[in-house]
């Protein structure tokens, strides 16, 4: 029987020092990855089931979190400060966001750095993902859109390529 209580590692490292995404046992889809919160108010469990203790209380619709474990229903979840714990699959959505790092983001017309900036996105700022492609992603949030450098947005992997 899985042991649920270790749960599966977070990704393995290659001798290049690249991370090797493992794949879910439920899902099959690749752990760790990225989601967002679908409800307003979500409770982060100490193990996989309703009748485990509430550790965390995320109270934040589409915040980004990264999904590090799978079992039955349940996802085990982290925020970026590493905050988490199990979460029932319903409260969560495939839909992707990212939230604004440390300082303040300009957001360019165009992936590149001298590019004219399109918007300015305050730390903490939580945006719709959209395609990314050799360290730019194109985000969106309230009526601003633009591109981003990946490293400076939680909720996006280093070199991921969406369409």
């Amino acid at each position: 029987m899985r042991n649920w209580m270790i749960g599966a590692a977070l990704a393995v490292f290659s001798a290049h020092g690249a991370l090797a995404a493992e794949k879910g046992p439920v899902t099959g889809m690749d752990l760790p990855r990225f989601v967002s919160m679908k409800a307003s108010e979500g409770y982060a469990r100490r193990g996989p089931s309703g009748t485990h203790r509430i550790d965390w209380v995320f109270k934040r619709r589409h915040m980004p979190l990264r999904v590090v474990d799978e079992y039955g229903h349940w996802r085990r979840v982290q925020d970026r400060d590493g905050a988490g714990g199990w979460m029932h699959y319903s409260l969560l959505s495939g839909n992707r966001t990212v939230i604004v790092e440390e300082t303040a983001l300009d957001l360019r017309r165009r992936p590149r750095p001298d590019a004219p900036v399109s918007a300015r996105l305050e730390p903490g700022v939580v945006a719709w993902l959209g395609e990314c492609d050799e360290g730019w992603c194109a985000v969106r949030v309230e009526g601003a859109a633009g591109w981003a450098e990946t490293g400076r947005l939680w909720g996006v992997a280093p070199g991921e390529v969406r369409d």
